[in-house]
This record gives C-alpha cells, structure tokens and sequence, in this order.
C-alpha cells in the first residue's frame, strides 16, 4: 500500500487544517504544503487558477509529485496538502514514481470557502479564484470513494476518520485509475 495521502480541494476546503492534524498521528511522517511549490515561481508566475497557466501548472504538479514521491519511497508516510484537482492526478502520480497513492477530495459549500479564505489571516486567495476553483472540483468526475462533500465535525473529528478510511485503502488511486 501507498504511504503517499493527497488531501485535496478548492481553497477554504480546510485541507491545510486537517492535513497537519493527520500528519501529526502518522510516524515518521511528512507534511508536504503543495502551495509552497507555487512560491517557488519566481518572475512571470501567473495566478495558478488561470487557464493560461495550464503548462506553469504542469511543471509545478510534477516537481511538488516528485518531492512527495521521495519523501514516500524514504520510508515516510507523506501527506501531501494541495488544490489538487483530480484532472492533474495522472501526472502528479507519474512524477511521484509511484503505482499508487490515496487521494481524499474536500468539498465543503463554495460559501463556507469563501467565508474562510476571505477571514483567515495573511489572505492570499482571492474570492473569484476560490469560487472558481470549487466550481472545478464540483465539476469534475472524481469517484465518490476519494469525495467528503460538506465534511463535519471539528477538524480532529475530520482528520480521524480520514485516517480511518485511508488505513482501509477506501481512498486508494493508482495506475489502473488512469484512462
């Protein structure tokens, strides 16, 4: 089984929240900030939730995947946190070098996101890109099994039965996924 867990969803989903509660129950693990890869871009970065930074995107899902790829064949048990849509899946799983990883997809109300990344302190999202990027994820064909649509309970509460749930393999993604 994969030691490589994606907690996924639009900006506000409460990813960071309950990634670092899980990566705090897990040992040796590591806690892998997907938006930290973006920082990396430096001049020309354009805003990721933008259509044309389709190919800047690629680039940065493959570099963060083959980070979190290292870090899970190193012995850890790598979470990784991110506004992964399922559309980057294959390439990110490619990078990793692995055959497979859990994938778990966050999606509470676009107003509930809104609310939290227009209060939280240090804002760097922005409201037309956080409803834009909810309406990505509920679009997309992401199977039910990886979906916790309107996620309840406190954030321990959450990431328990995410624990649960990827220690059963419910959440697991990999090479036959990939059409």
């Amino acid at each position: 089984m994969s030691t490589l867990l994606v907690i996924a969803g639009p900006p506000g989903a409460g990813k960071s929240t309950v990634s670092a509660i899980v990566s705090s129950r897990l040992s040796p693990s590591v806690l892998i900030r997907g938006d930290t890869f973006f920082r990396f871009l430096d001049q020309g970065a354009q805003e990721p939730w933008r259509p044309e930074a389709k190919d800047q995107n690629h680039t940065v899902i493959r570099a963060s995947g083959a980070a979190a790829g290292q870090f899970a064949r190193g012995g850890y048990e790598a979470v990784f946190d991110g506004v992964m849509g399922p559309w980057f899946l294959p390439a990110f799983l490619e990078a990793t070098g692995l055959h497979d990883l859990h994938y778990a997809a966050l999606l509470p109300s676009v107003e509930r996101c809104v609310q939290r990344v227009t209060t939280r302190e240090g804002n760097r999202d922005d409201e037309p890109g956080t409803r834009y990027m909810h309406e990505q994820f509920e679009q997309a064909r992401i199977d039910a099994r990886h979906l916790i649509i309107e996620p309840q309970g406190t954030p321990e509460d959450m990431a328990a039965r995410i624990l649960s749930r990827y220690r059963q393999g419910d959440f697991a993604y990999g090479d036959r996924d990939i059409t």
